[in-house]
């Protein structure tokens, strides 16, 4: 290996010592040269003691660490760990049956020991974003050794950075197909098919992660009057329907979600009257409707993506779920969430029962939700723990 060095300050190394993949800017003691950012580079403690290999990027979190082995990161370590995470969706079951499955993470960051990259699999077609200047150099080998592990698994790896990249390092970034092209495949989520747009659409098209809350929102939807609010393509309206909803509304800011949410609705319900689409804002919805329903669904978008904004977001987390306690219909059921990492799960329960206290309606929690196992949590990064949920009753 021939990488630059990076020396600690005393006593900085002890995060590391605790296989915690982050090292912070101000733990930096000096370097051995003019580094550039996104480059590999070995990192060693105050004494001359090896640590960690990992991508170095200017910023409060300085180096994203590979490894703690001294190895060279090139085709071999990506084949590797990318065979790691296929093995784990394995093991997890994700693989075994394409025809009535086949939508999941692939990668996730940290959970899987590449920090900066997620890639998500839609049928045949991967989605790779890197979070980090690193990952963006590291594409083109990344997906080669994609191909290598998946084989005929993946047609097509479309790379979309352009949003998560650090702004500030200028890498010109174009989002486009690394390998293939369009495809008309449609992803299918427990036997339910859904039109990704990976192209345009948030995150890496879908949100992968409620896959296992929205099987557990079917459970309860039969016979309800079902609200999906912040709905994006639709996939909890989805899974209320083939549950047995009554009727199902879904409301959404972004008239082009709205129509995302109707198109998936036709793709597994066609001309099926119960649904119905708005396109509003959220609170305004809330604010006007009646007490017409009877199971409602929170999923709003990260309401705080840093700490300084975290009062804000709590604010907005009881401001959200006092108007649901106050509008839903005794003996109904609210699924309500929160994706923001700075906020933790005490944080959030705590918004919504100062939210339930307001109301001053009885409410018992049913399900403590999280992420689902493709999106792991390494046990030494408990950061990574971002989606929190409650189920609550509410008489």
């Amino acid at each position: 290996m021939n990488y630059h060095k990076i020396y600690l300050k005393p006593k900085k190394e002890e995060s590391l010592s605790r296989f915690h993949p982050w090292v912070f800017s101000g733990a930096i003691q000096s370097m051995d040269g003019q580094l550039e950012e996104g480059e590999v580079v070995e990192v060693y403690g105050a004494n001359g003691q090896f640590l960690a290999v990992g991508h170095y990027q200017i910023g409060s979190i300085a180096i994203r660490i590979l490894s703690f082995q001294p190895i060279e990161i090139g085709p071999a370590f990506w084949e590797e760990r990318l065979q790691r995470a296929y093995t784990l969706r394995q093991t997890l079951g994700l693989t075994a049956n394409p025809e009535w499955h086949n939508t999941f993470r692939l990668v996730h960051g940290e959970g899987d020991n590449l920090p900066g990259l997620v890639i998500d699999l839609y049928a045949r077609t991967a989605v790779m974003q890197a979070h980090s200047v690193g990952m963006h150099y590291a594409r083109h080998e990344i997906a080669e050794a994609l191909k290598k592990v998946l084989g005929e698994r993946v047609q097509n790896i479309y790379y979309k950075s352009e949003t998560t990249l650090p702004f500030k390092a200028n890498l010109d970034n174009e989002d486009g197909y690394l390998l293939g092209g369009e495809t008309d495949e449609t992803a299918t989520e427990n036997g339910l098919h859904f039109l990704i747009d990976w192209q345009k659409g948030q995150k890496t098209g879908f949100f992968v992660d409620q896959r296992e809350n929205r099987s557990l929102l079917e459970r309860y939807s039969k016979g309800r009057d079902v609200l999906n609010m912040f709905c994006y393509t639709g996939g909890f309206s989805v899974f209320a329907m083939r549950g047995g909803a009554r009727t199902v509304h879904s409301v959404d800011s972004s008239s082009k979600a709205i129509l995302l949410t109707n198109q998936n609705i036709a793709l597994n319900f066609p001309d099926d009257p119960r649904h119905t689409a708005y396109a509003e804002d959220a609170f305004k919805y809330l604010e006007r409707m009646g007490h017409d329903y009877d199971l409602i669904i929170l999923d709003p978008p990260a309401f705080a993506k840093h700490r300084n904004v975290l009062r804000n977001a709590l604010q907005g987390y009881r401001k959200l779920n006092a108007v649901a306690f106050e509008k839903i219909k005794p003996g109904g059921i609210l699924f309500t969430f929160s994706c923001s990492q700075v906020v933790s799960k005490e944080d959030f329960r705590l918004a919504v029962f100062s939210a339930a206290a307001q109301s001053r309606r009885d409410v018992r929690i049913l399900h403590q939700l999280t992420q689902p196992a493709d999106h792991p949590v390494n046990i030494y990064h408990p950061e990574g723990e971002y989606l929190k949920g409650l189920v609550l009753y509410v008489e």
